[in-house]
């Protein structure tokens, strides 16, 4: 395998990439960004994401393991400890890093597979941590749709890679603001669960085995008025210490995993 060598972190195409890695507008305008470490380029391939370069660092990550990753794959290119380092987000990682090209996330793009479908709506999360924990719970339920409403945080950044362990390319994922995300699920005569304190029931009372979307908000501002007018019904998880909200991924896990236990985990 004869690949290119780039070993100086002053390299123009280097920095283009650190710029991929530190800002937002750079992956919006070049429909670029960067996946870290091996698992996650595998989790990438198989949700149907493009890869456009692969980089590697040999003493951490050889080419025996690279054909291994993505097979005859050509544009490879080896790069040293110093330029490797420059575009690692971890401290520990594996030495390989990809390029890969952006997606759409369009509501019209959306395929649902199921009549009954279980969908996730998160409200204006703002923490990369947060975002990434919930597309971990998703995953590990097999929910259909997550949809984020009026995001915050760009997708593709890397925090949200890193905390979502790759779940970012597992979910079908779509954005749209709130409006826009009402009308889709009206449309397709989902049910709206709203987690919210007011007018509301306990979670559990509720029937999630028709298609039902369960709408989750921000632990500091809640839902926005425009969902709680569009829920089916608002529904609360009890709380039996002193505050009155817990963390956003813990709720979303809490309600679709009930969900699913009333699905039988179909």
């Amino acid at each position: 395998m004869m690949n290119k060598v780039i070993s100086s972190t002053q390299n123009s195409y280097i920095k283009e990439l650190v710029f991929l890695k530190e800002k937002s507008r750079a992956r919006k305008k070049s429909g670029l960004f960067l996946i870290e470490g091996a698992r996650e380029i595998a989790l990438a391939l198989k949700g149907g994401y493009e890869i456009d370069t692969i980089l590697f660092y040999p003493e951490l990550f050889s080419e025996d393991h690279l054909k291994e990753l993505i097979g005859d794959f050509t544009n490879c290119i080896e790069v040293s400890k110093d330029v490797y380092q420059k575009l690692a987000h971890r401290d520990t990682t594996e030495g390989v890093l990809a390029v890969a090209k952006s997606k759409l996330h369009a509501l019209e793009s959306v395929i649902l597979k199921t009549k009954k479908p279980l969908i996730l709506v998160a409200e204006a999360p703002e923490k990369p941590g947060n975002i990434g924990a919930i597309l971990r719970t998703a995953d590990a339920a097999n929910v259909d749709l997550v949809i984020i409403a009026n995001p915050k945080s760009d997708l593709y950044n890397p925090n949200i890679i890193r905390s979502s362990v790759g779940c970012v390319f597992t979910n079908q994922i779509a954005m749209g603001s709130t409006e826009e995300i009402i009308n889709y699920l009206n449309e397709k005569q989902i049910h709206i669960y709203c987690a919210a304190l007011q007018a509301s029931v306990n979670y559990h009372t509720q029937d999630y085995t028709q298609p039902t979307a369960l709408v989750v908000g921000t632990e500091a501002t809640g839902l926005s008025q425009e969902w709680l007018d569009a829920a089916t019904q608002n529904i609360i998880i009890p709380m039996q210490g002193e505050i009155d909200s817990m963390n956003l991924s813990v709720a979303a896990g809490i309600l679709i995993f009930e969900a699913k236990r009333q699905r039988n985990f179909l």
